[in-house]
């Protein structure tokens, strides 16, 4: 699996990628003028979770442009309870006018309509995150949620990766995924406040840049957590495009990434509550991960299609660095997802 090691653009004049693989920082230059497709098929997103492990809640929120259209969306999760409320909604033929960065490392994502606002701006190892929706509705019937959580970015590796379709060489996606910030700030649900604590409270990012091919199943799984007082993440994926050249699979421990090869997720989608299990091809990774509450959606408007699982709950096993130390998960909130999409 070749590790990508100096900053390359990412795409040829041709709209191919330069150099397929992955690396332990953004070193690709998303280089949008390249892309050899019609903007109705362009694909950015920011995607952020963050969780509290012990006042069971959390919250995430997706910013996306696919083209044709903008998916939206704010989501509280209610562990203790089980349960998940969101808000979500469409803009109609953004084409890219959205105005995501082409870095991920500086610059403001933002979007406003009747049913919601969210606003995300990077600047020097900060991310803020403003996030509100009047017309949100809480388990007690009351209504709304507003709230400002601020992420801090240590000084450490990242997951990078750059595929393509083997159906399609011009269709290819560049991801960032960014584990183990730590939290603070807060936000308001109805009549209830909620507080992160950066001590405790860890954010992710999902950071995406892309054109895909119309049908796509990926998997993905994701943690944040502190183990033996040092940070430690997971970030797992498989299923979308060809991952010949790198897979996205690797364990982050105390700042530094430590490369799986592959990763299987085992699922019952007839009951995705029931018990899922994840091993590695290289007796790296042996976890079983128990559900607490299934964000599940469907959605279906002629051209797009999307069937969503985000599964969070805990993962208990073993994992093992690089050097062969092995770390134990006892408990661990993450979450893990199996989604089909027709966009």
């Amino acid at each position: 699996m070749p590790e990508i090691q100096k900053q390359i653009p990412l795409l040829n004049s041709d709209g191919t990628i330069t150099e397929e693989g992955w690396a332990r920082s953004p070193l690709w230059t998303y280089n949008r003028e390249n892309i050899a497709a019609s903007k109705l098929r362009i694909k950015e997103w920011d995607y952020y979770s963050v969780l509290s492990p012990t006042k069971g809640f959390g919250i995430t929120m997706t910013a996306s442009d696919l083209g044709y259209a903008g998916l939206f969306a704010i989501c509280f999760l209610d562990f203790k309870a089980g349960t998940f409320q969101q808000i979500d909604t469409l803009s109609v033929m953004p084409l890219g006018k959205t105005g995501f960065p082409r870095v991920n490392d500086s610059g403001i994502v933002s979007f406003q309509d009747k049913k919601l606002s969210l606003r995300f701006e990077t600047k020097n190892g900060k991310r803020t995150l403003e996030f509100g929706s009047d017309s949100f509705v809480t388990p007690d019937g009351s209504k709304g949620i507003k709230g400002m959580i601020e992420l801090t970015e240590p000084k450490m590796d990242t997951m990078n990766i750059a595929t393509s379709w083997k159906e399609n060489r011009k269709a290819f996606y560049y991801n960032t995924k960014i584990n183990c910030m730590p939290a603070k700030g807060q936000f308001v649900v109805g009549n209830t406040n909620y507080e992160f604590d950066p001590k405790t409270d860890f954010g992710a990012l999902d950071w995406g840049r892309g054109v895909w091919t119309y049908k796509n199943r990926w998997y993905w799984g994701s943690v944040s957590a502190w183990i033996d007082g040092k940070p430690f993440g997971l970030n797992l994926g498989y299923g979308f495009s060809d991952r010949t050249p790198a897979s996205e699979n690797v364990i982050l421990y105390d700042g530094k990434i430590h490369k799986l090869d592959e990763v299987k997720f085992i699922i019952n989608t007839k009951d995705y509550m029931a018990p899922w299990k994840f091993v590695s091809n290289n007796n790296r990774l042996d976890l079983d991960f128990k559900p607490i509450v299934d964000r599940n959606s469907y959605m279906n408007f002629l051209i797009i299609k999307s069937i969503q699982h985000q599964v969070f709950g805990t993962f208990n096993g073993t994992v093992v660095l690089d050097d062969g130390k092995k770390i134990i998960l006892e408990n661990v909130l993450g979450f893990a997802e199996d989604v089909l999409n027709h966009y």
